[in-house]
C-alpha cells in the first residue's frame, strides 16, 4: 500500500483547467526515509517501517537511534507502519517522496482533530436546546437522562456533555488535484482533519479507485 507521513501546511484555492475555483488543502509529503523492512520471516507479516521529520539524536531513546544508525538515516521525528506485498523490494535505507502518489486520484488522510476542550450537548450533539423565553431555566441543557423503575439506570453511550475533538478520524476518498513532486506537495480536494501543522498520515484510498 502506497502510504506517506505528511504535515498539513494549510488550506487555499487554485483553478482548474475549465476555470473553476477549487478549495484544497496543502500537505507536505515526505521525503519519509525507509527505517526497517519486515517480512513474514522474520516478523511474521510484510511492513516498511517510514520515518518523518528531523530529530534530535538526544531526544530519542538509544534503543531508536541505534535502530536509525543501523539503517543509515538520520533520527526522525514521527514513525508508521506500513503493509505492503511481499514482492514489494522497497528496503531500509529507501527514501519515499509525494512521487509515489503520481497517477493516484484518491488517498485516505489519517489526522487528528481539532480539540474543542469540554462543551455541552448543543455544541457537541447538536442538540436544539430549551425554549428561550417564559422562564425556562432550560436553554442549553440535557434536560432528562434518567429511566423508568426499569431499568433504572443511564444507558451507556448516551450523548451528554464531555471532551469534543482531539480524535483519531479517517477521511476517506479524498480527491488528489495535484501532486508537486519537486516540492513534496500534495493538493487535496476540500478539508482534512486537524490544525496546521498537525501530523496527518496519507495512504492510496481503499474504496475508491
Amino acid at each position: 500500500m502506497k502510504s506517506l507521513i505528511g504535515t498539513k501546511l494549510g488550506m487555499t484555492q487554485i483553478f482548474d483547467d475549465e476555470g473553476r475555483c477549487v478549495p484544497v488543502t496543502v500537505i507536505e509529503a515526505g521525503p519519509c526515509s525507509v527505517i526497517q523492512r519486515k517480512t513474514a520471516k522474520t516478523d511474521g507479516y510484510e511492513a516498511i517501517q517510514i520515518g518523518f521529520g528531523p530529530q534530535k539524536e538526544s531526544r530519542v531513546t538509544k534503543p531508536r537511534a541505534g535502530q536509525f544508525k543501523k539503517a543509515g538515516v538520520e533520527t526522525m521525528r514521527e514513525l508508521r507502519e506500513v503493509r505492503v506485498d511481499a514482492a514489494d523490494e522497497t528496503k531500509a535505507g529507501d527514501t519515499l517522496t509525494a512521487a509515489i502518489f503520481e497517477g493516484i486520484n484518491f488517498v485516505d488522510v489519517l489526522g487528528t482533530t481539532k480539540g474543542k476542550g469540554f462543551q455541552g450537548v448543543v455544541r457537541r450533539h447538536g442538540f436544539s436546546g430549551g425554549r428561550a423565553s417564559h422562564g425556562s431555566h432550560m436553554h442549553r441543557r440535557t434536560g432528562s437522562i434518567g429511566m423508568c423503575e426499569y431499568p433504572a439506570r443511564v444507558f451507556k453511550g448516551k450523548k451528554m456533555p464531555g471532551q469534543m475533538g482531539n480524535v483519531n478520524v479517517t477521511t476517506q476518498n479524498m480527491k488528489v488535484v495535484q501532486v508537486r513532486a519537486e516540492e513534496n506537495l500534495i493538493l487535496l480536494k476540500g478539508a482534512v482533519p486537524g490544525a496546521n501543522g498537525s501530523t496527518l498520515v496519507l495512504r492510496e484510498a481503499l474504496k475508491k479507485k
